[in-house]
């Protein structure tokens, strides 16, 4: 992992161009010193009292960029809406679980380089706002409403100078809107999209790893976001707006199509009675051409299935994305189906193992295990849920319970901690987890 040491991976001193190690941003935890000089990070930033806000920035998205920054001596500050979220990061405490982000977490907060606040007039304080609030969801796909409503409430703390930056997820078009609602207002501020790129788990790692896409439709707004996220990595990929809009909803439209492509045999295989981990491993196996062949999971969470959903919304033709939503959702639906036929559910108890998303994370959002337990609670005497690593459903029961009590045991969430499972229930466990095939 990255983060080893005071200064987030690099050798000390090397913060990026102009950035100071030691500035405070913060004194205590509580309130932004302004009228505060340093050299800043394009030269600017001596108007500001400090070098970026993220707004919605306490999320999976938003903090570990924020605390990349701040651990790479920017002088940062949020703006999320959640008092609660607000609460933990400013008392040094991470709100959910990332791997490496708790101690450079705390280190920012002590030295006074991160805050977080509810107070929109935090905004006006940062000479770069980057906004991580989603214009896609699974449902609606493209809602530009959600980036408007967040510059809307923001727009009144806008200033000459600063630079508005888009992270998360838009549709085609999404950045041209913001650039005509700063233009109305009359106000001289440099728009760019700059996606994000992460996996959630592998944030403090992939942020000072991977490329970064840069793009905005002035030279001036390109050269001023290249030169802020060159703090974090050494590569940059500057893109029109448009290709980058597009660059990152096809990055996760496509893994996605390939989970479907691997479910989708997955359910063949199960109808003629085979085994699909048995047959991919056999095929993969030195055979280069077809060594990017996924096994069979649920395809879930919050980015791959609204970013596919929000590309299909923006145009009609991708039927391949429709296509994959379909599988790939439909997944729980065909495992509960296909145990009906091999098991008596309505004199059973379920167990599912595992809640989250994914394996490893404590994520629920969009997780599939949840829509598995639904549709089993229709079929099954009773279905009895547990997760390791999932604090917010107080429904989870403790995992011997689950074992006590159960007949018939799902894996829902591929965790570690299930990897040395030891039970006499059957277990259905399409991930392979067990290593004992996924044969349903």
């Amino acid at each position: 992992m990255t983060c080893a040491g005071d200064t987030g991976g690099r050798p000390p001193g090397q913060y990026g161009r102009g950035v100071s190690a030691g500035r405070p941003l913060l004194r205590g935890r509580g309130a932004l010193v302004t009228g505060r000089e340093h050299g800043g990070l394009i030269g600017r930033s001596g108007r500001f009292a400090c070098d970026i806000v993220v707004i919605g920035g306490c999320g999976h998205v938003g903090l570990p960029l924020a605390i990349a920054f701040a651990d790479r001596g920017a002088r940062v500050a949020i703006y999320d809406v959640s008092d609660e979220a607000i609460e933990t990061v400013n008392s040094c405490r991470m709100p959910f679980s990332e791997p490496g982000a708790e101690l450079p977490l705390r280190r920012a907060v002590t030295a006074g380089r991160l805050m977080a606040s509810a107070d929109p007039g935090i905004v006006a304080a940062a000479e770069h706002v980057v906004v991580v609030v989603s214009s896609i969801d699974e449902h609606a796909g493209h809602r530009p409403g959600s980036i408007k409503s967040a510059l809307a409430e923001c727009s009144g703390q806008f200033r000459d100078g600063q630079i508005l930056i888009l992270r998360s997820t838009v549709t085609p078009g999404t950045t041209a809107v913001a650039e005509k609602m700063i233009a109305s207002r009359g106000i001289d501020v440099d728009v760019a999209f700059c996606p994000e790129r992460i996996a959630e788990g592998e944030a403090m790692t992939e942020l000072y790893e991977l490329p970064q896409i840069v793009a905005s439709r002035t030279a001036s707004g390109l050269e001023r976001a290249s030169r802020l996220f060159s703090m974090l990595t050494p590569q940059l990929i500057p893109m029109t707006v448009e290709e980058a809009e597009l660059a990152k909803l096809f990055t996760n439209a496509w893994r996605y199509i390939k989970f479907a492509a691997a479910n989708q045999f997955f359910m063949i295989a199960s109808d003629l009675g085979l085994d699909y981990e048995r047959i991919r491993q056999g095929l993969v196996r030195d055979y280069p051409r077809a060594a990017d062949l996924a096994p069979a999971g649920f395809a879930a969470g919050p980015c791959l299935l609204k970013d596919t959903a929000g590309l299909a919304r923006a145009n009609a033709g991708f039927t391949l994305g429709r296509a994959a939503i379909s599988v790939n959702q439909g997944l729980p639906g065909y495992l509960t189906d296909r145990l009906a036929v091999r098991y008596d559910l309505a004199g059973m108890r379920v167990g599912v193992l595992g809640m989250a998303f994914k394996g490893g994370s404590d994520d629920t959002r969009s997780s599939l295990a949840y829509l598995l337990a639904d549709l089993l609670a229709a079929r099954a005497r009773e279905v009895l849920c547990t997760d390791p690593l999932v604090t917010t459903d107080p429904d989870l029961l403790p995992l011997q319970d689950v074992l006590d009590r159960a007949d018939l045991l799902i894996i829902g969430a591929p965790h570690p901690q299930y990897r040395d499972l030891r039970t006499d229930k059957p277990v259905i466990d399409i991930w392979n987890l067990l290593r004992q095939g996924v044969l349903t």
